[in-house]
C-alpha cells in the first residue's frame, strides 16, 4: 500500500482540477505568499498510512491531507506571515484544492501566478544600457 496508494489517489484530484481555484488566490496577497512558499517546502507522505476510511471524494481528500507531513512553522517563516494566519488561510487553500499534499499546486493557480510575474517584468521600465 503506502505511497503508491497516496500517489494514485492524489493523481485523480490532479486530473480533475478546477480553474475556479485561481479565485481563492487572485486578490489575496497572503494566500499568494503561502502558495509560493508551499512549492519550496518539504512536504511528503507519512511513512505508515492506514487505508482511507471510505471512497467518497471528501474522505479521500481528507485522508490525503491526514497523511501529509509538513512544517506549519517553516511555511509561516517562508511566507513571512504568522503561524496563526497561515493556519487559517491553509483551510481555504486546502479546501478549495489550491495546494496538494505532495508540495505541488493546482496547475491553473501555478499558471496564473507565472503570468502575474511575467506582467511585472513587462511593466518595469527598462534602463538604457551604459554608453549608449
Amino acid at each position: 500500500m503506502g505511497n503508491d496508494l497516496f500517489t494514485e489517489r492524489l493523481r485523480r484530484f490532479k486530473q480533475n482540477e478546477r480553474p475556479e481555484a485561481v479565485l481563492v488566490v487572485a486578490d489575496d496577497p497572503e494566500c499568494t505568499k503561502i502558495v509560493v512558499a508551499w512549492t519550496s517546502l518539504d512536504v511528503r507522505p507519512v511513512d505508515k498510512q492506514k487505508r482511507p476510511p471510505g471512497e467518497s471524494e471528501r474522505e479521500i481528500w481528507d485522508w490525503l491531507w491526514a497523511n501529509a507531513r509538513y512544517s506549519l512553522e517553516d511555511l509561516a517563516e517562508r511566507s513571512d506571515l504568522t503561524a496563526r494566519l497561515v493556519e487559517r488561510k491553509l483551510k481555504s487553500l486546502i479546501g478549495n484544492r489550491v495546494l496538494y499534499p505532495d508540495g505541488t499546486v493546482n496547475s491553473f493557480v501555478q499558471r496564473y501566478l507565472r503570468e502575474r510575474v511575467l506582467r511585472l517584468f513587462d511593466a518595469k521600465p527598462r534602463k538604457p544600457a551604459k554608453g549608449t
